[in-house]
């Protein structure tokens, strides 16, 4: 049958790659979906697959190959039947988790952008890639960071932040002669109306150790908390992503998916110890002492992912949203305010905890590890 429009998206089925998938199916009754599945993430993507409404399971094709491999893992065959097909791109393979190495952040975040490049360029069809990157590009950088900057003499504190700006460096130089846009989220939580969320790391793992402390425990932020955590759930980033992804004039530019007006540290967190019942301490760890006691061998809590998390609460960054904001008005798609989904967000990180203590999981207290 004819289709209104054929996309790939690369990344599925991870949290937001599979939401992905589910955005487009949803929001085009006539669309076909092509994804590239890893053979170790094949049970996974078959089980979301199944789950699917008939219509909707009848529209999405899964190819067995890897984004990140010499012609996406494909055969010759299925390469070019592909890219005769394809009319948009929706590059989500990425990695952003801190605690990600080196070497699999350059495979990822390198590999696959130079890969979907060299497919895009393929592409007889081709009428946008949509490159989800990702704010931390900016670094260690403070104050009001614009869409249209990049390059700003930023420092990189870890692998995956590196690799993501070099990335999105590759498919600036690609825009010469392909249809590409960036889409740059800020940190990502679960969805607004389920709270679902794949990880449990950077503003999760203090929410996790305030619900998981006793009720008569205050528990002091590690930072004075007076700066804005810059929070966007994951059905705001992929309703915003299929929009721009369509639209002509978001081509060639660079869009930052953020909460206008975030809250700043404490009054997220105090918004969390209110709906899980819990305390938060009016007193505070420097985040400087936080950092170095992190930094210290045999603390048991010790790794990339907390000294990240500090990080995240400590930057005193604030994300523009011009052009996002251009593109999306009329379109009754926004950010909404953390203070109307945040017992979502608390609910299914209380279920989650419940769920892996009956398990035995005892990962779970330590505020640590992915849900998948």
């Amino acid at each position: 049958m004819a289709y209104d429009e054929t996309i790939l998206v690369t990344g599925y089925p991870s949290f937001r790659g599979r939401k992905m998938v589910d955005e487009l199916l949803a929001s085009r009754a006539n669309s076909l979906i092509y994804v590239i599945v890893r053979e170790k993430f094949a049970e996974e993507a078959r089980l979301h697959h199944e789950a699917l409404p008939a219509a909707a399971r009848q529209r999405l094709v899964v190819l067995e190959g890897d984004a990140a491999a010499m012609d996406l893992g494909l055969s010759g065959k299925e390469y070019r039947d592909l890219a005769s097909r394809v009319q948009r791109i929706h590059h989500c393979a990425q990695v952003t988790y801190p605690g990600v190495g080196r070497q699999m952040a350059d495979e990822v975040n390198l590999g696959a952008m130079r890969e979907i490049v060299e497919f895009g360029r393929c592409c007889s069809e081709l009428q946008s890639v949509v490159v989800h990157s990702s704010a931390i590009v900016s670094g260690d950088r403070t104050g009001v960071v614009y869409e249209h900057e990049l390059n700003a003499g930023q420092g990189f504190r870890s692998a995956v932040e590196k690799t993501l700006a070099r990335g999105e460096r590759i498919a600036r130089g690609a825009m010469a002669d392909l249809p590409i846009c960036v889409i740059r989220p800020t940190q990502i939580v679960g969805d607004s109306t389920t709270g679902e969320v794949d990880r449990l790391d950077g503003p999760y793992m203090m929410m996790l150790l305030l619900l998981s402390s006793p009720s008569e425990v205050a528990i002091p932020l590690p930072t004075r908390g007076d700066t804005p955590l810059n929070l966007v759930p994951i059905d705001f980033v992929v309703r915003a992503a299929a929009h721009l992804g369509r639209q002509r004039a978001a081509l060639g530019r660079t869009f930052h998916l953020a909460d206008p007006a975030p809250l700043s540290v404490r009054q997220v967190f105090e918004l969390v110890a209110r709906a899980g019942g819990k305390r938060l301490a009016s007193r505070f760890i420097p985040s400087g002492v936080s950092r170095a006691v992190l930094r210290v061998p045999g603390v048991n809590l010790i790794s990339k992912n907390q000294r990240a998390m500090v990080d995240l609460l400590a930057t005193d960054v604030r994300y523009d949203t011009t052009h996002a904001d251009e593109l999306l008005r009329g379109s009754g798609i926004h950010c909404p305010s953390l203070d109307s989904y945040i017992e979502e967000l608390v609910s299914y990180v209380q279920r989650r905890m419940k769920e892996d203590r009956g398990r035995g999981d005892a990962r779970a207290d330590a505020f640590e590890v992915p849900l998948r």
